[in-house]
């Protein structure tokens, strides 16, 4: 018999719907949930990441060690397996952040882990609210992002999210307590929530 597959989380939205608040809320509630640091190459914050090259990127996807990469505010994001490994070893629970389905899709097929994937989602204008209070420079280039991860959500199964969460609708630590219910299958007996998104 096949040892159970470890924990993961995958965090899926468009800008400003809450997946770093909700991160930090799970992490307070329990210290097993880790942010996963994706790789980047480009410019723009750090904070979050593991900064690389393209070149760097490259050697690791011919050694078969890339999961997933994708491309977005003229940078490279990545997703490695080594990095899954190194804290799931340790009895942590990576969360990943995403905003494609395509990787969660690479994420199920590319990864052995249990994956309970969670869309995060606000609509347009409190995206745009929350990216104004926050002083965003680049407001336009995200609520471009916010109508891709709309339009890339008509892409997705009908399996592709165990839960859909509204984070105008709750706080983060409401959201994160909703989440670990489900992962640590407090909630049994009681389907996962799916809030309407339209």
């Amino acid at each position: 018999m096949s040892a159970t597959p470890p924990d993961a989380i995958v965090l899926y939205g468009p800008p400003a719907a809450g997946k770093d608040t909700v991160t930090a809320a799970l992490a307070a509630m329990d210290g097993r949930y880790v942010h996963f640091d994706r790789l980047k190459a480009g410019n723009g914050r750090n904070a979050g990441y593991r900064r690389t090259s393209a070149g760097h990127l490259a050697q690791l996807h011919n050694r078969h060690l890339i999961v997933y990469t994708n491309e977005r505010y003229g940078n490279i994001y990545a997703i490695d397996s080594p990095r899954l490994d190194e804290i799931i070893t340790v009895g942590q629970v990576p969360v990943v952040h995403l905003g494609q389905v395509a990787g969660i899709r690479a994420l199920r097929t590319g990864y052995p882990a249990r994956w309970l994937t969670v869309l995060l989602w606000c609509p347009r204008e409190v995206t745009r609210a929350r990216l104004r209070e926050r002083g965003s420079s680049d407001l336009d280039e995200r609520l471009r992002v916010w109508d891709e991860t709309q339009a890339d959500l008509a892409t997705a199964e009908p399996d592709t999210f165990s839960m859909v969460l509204r984070t105008d609708w709750r706080t983060p630590p409401a959201t994160a307590h909703l989440i670990h219910q489900v992962l640590t299958g407090e909630s049994a007996g009681a389907p996962p929530l799916r809030d309407p998104i339209a």
